[in-house]
């Protein structure tokens, strides 16, 4: 079949993806734009036979484009069983085109879904200079309601959220918070020897989950982990908040698994694709 311009779907394939191919326009980028979303939907990859029968082209057409695709980068070929997968220009495309608002909106989604699973308050935070910024929170099925606005900043020395943004700065970039943080006593609990503060973000960099034990408010116990997007940069940290009456230790680390669960689904909705 030509690839030239067409205003006419005689020469285009039936079926349900050529029906996206049934419009005027470049054939071949037509067929390219269904491949690609025949190879998104294809979670485990797709051969290149299984590819063609999808779209609804010869195996020569179908080879021709998804060739010139993984030349570009985006498309690329395990080497081990031949199926194709989306190559990363994609997701660094549409991680590109995501900006502060809609990372915003995005978090909603898996804030309420943190919380309505592990029953507790459930926030999600962006750094803020020396801070952390509460983007979106949604609190949870038990009886205390963590009171905190929208746009609220806390300090990193003494909250999860913001210890876990610590513990993703360069060695050199932590040691200058350190000496620089004010230290206020919160609660009893606060930390206020930066020894020890950095010690701790060291086993946080190791565990990958940071907790706050009734530091930031006597009341309060709370874990947080990070969310990255597609370049492995750090995005935020979401975490759940409960009452320590309420809340042991043992019982949040229970609920640990879920929230690595919710961070890992949210980065990945980011484009981030975790090392094998």
């Amino acid at each position: 079949m030509s690839d030239s311009l067409t205003n006419s779907p005689t020469n285009i394939p039936d079926g349900a993806k050529a029906d996206k191919l049934a419009k005027p326009g470049i054939q071949s980028i037509a067929r390219a734009f269904a491949i690609l979303e025949v190879i998104a939907e294809s979670r485990d990859g797709i051969s290149l036979a299984e590819l063609s029968k999808a779209v609804e082209l010869h195996n020569s057409t179908a080879f021709h484009l998804v060739k010139t695709m993984t030349q570009l980068g985006y498309v690329r070929q395990d080497p081990s069983n031949k199926n194709y997968f989306l190559g990363r220009p994609l997701y660094q495309l549409a991680a590109a085109s995501r900006g502060d608002e809609q990372l915003e909106e995005l978090s909603k989604e898996f804030v309420a879904q943190l919380a309505e699973r592990t029953g507790e308050t459930a926030h999600f935070a962006v750094p803020a200079r020396d801070n952390v910024m509460i983007v979106s929170k949604f609190d949870g099925s038990s009886a205390f309601k963590l009171s905190e606005r929208l746009g609220e900043v806390r300090p990193c020395y003494c909250t999860a959220i913001g210890k876990m943004y610590l513990s993703t700065l360069s060695d050199s970039d932590l040691e200058g918070y350190l000496k620089r943080a004010s230290y206020e006593a919160c609660a009893p609990n606060t930390i206020t020897d930066p020894d020890r503060l950095r010690e701790e973000i060291m086993t946080i960099r190791k565990e990958g989950i940071s907790f706050d034990d009734a530091e930031y408010h006597p009341e309060l116990r709370c874990a947080a982990v990070p969310v990255y997007d597609i370049k492995n940069n750090f995005v935020g940290a979401i975490g759940i908040s409960g009452a320590v009456w309420r809340l042991s230790l043992s019982a949040l680390q229970n609920k640990v698994p879920i929230l690595h669960e919710i961070s890992r689904q949210m980065s990945l909705e980011l484009g981030h694709r975790p090392a094998k």
